[in-house]
């Protein structure tokens, strides 16, 4: 099973809207988890998941992020190779950090035992949130879940 956790009903949707998933957001392959935004949220909703995985299970944490001008709207990190720092709230400056989510910390701390997780943030901003629209932000989402999908290696039947 694939369990993807995102913050906001926003990013959920590109899911629920590219494997077509029914109102309870799972079908036999993944389930979808909305946890909220934040940190704790996101710790709270990731341990709930965690307490019924298998070893063969995959979870990942999918978002967005403000990033320095050096990444690209759109672009998709992986957080295992970036510098990505959880913040408790939105940040409009730049310089100060390169990229900025504030789930990522809660996500971490919840499977610090579980061996295939991953997370996943998609650039939405150059430290301008009240730029970044529900729209925009499943967009986003939507555009790199094939890219996703080929780093964790599930394939849809």
């Amino acid at each position: 099973m694939l369990y993807i956790l995102c913050a906001l009903k926003s990013e959920a949707q590109a899911f629920v809207d590219k494997y077509k998933l029914t109102k309870n957001k799972q079908n036999s392959q993944l389930r979808l988890i909305v946890s909220g935004m934040g940190a704790e949220n996101m710790f709270e909703a990731t341990q709930e998941v965690v307490k019924t995985m298998t070893e063969d299970d995959t979870i990942i944490n999918v978002g967005i992020c403000g990033g320095d001008k050096k990444f690209s709207i759109g672009q998709l990190i992986d957080a295992r190779e970036s510098n990505l720092t959880c913040v408790s709230s939105e940040v409009s400056c730049d310089g100060e950090y390169e990229l900025v989510d504030m789930e990522s910390d809660g996500f971490i701390r919840a499977t610090k035992d579980i061996q295939n997780k991953y997370i996943f943030k998609v650039v939405s901003d150059h430290f301008e949130p009240q730029e970044v629209t529900k729209e925009k932000t499943k967009s986003l989402i939507f555009n790199v879940i094939d890219d996703i999908n080929k780093t964790i290696n599930f394939k849809v039947n």
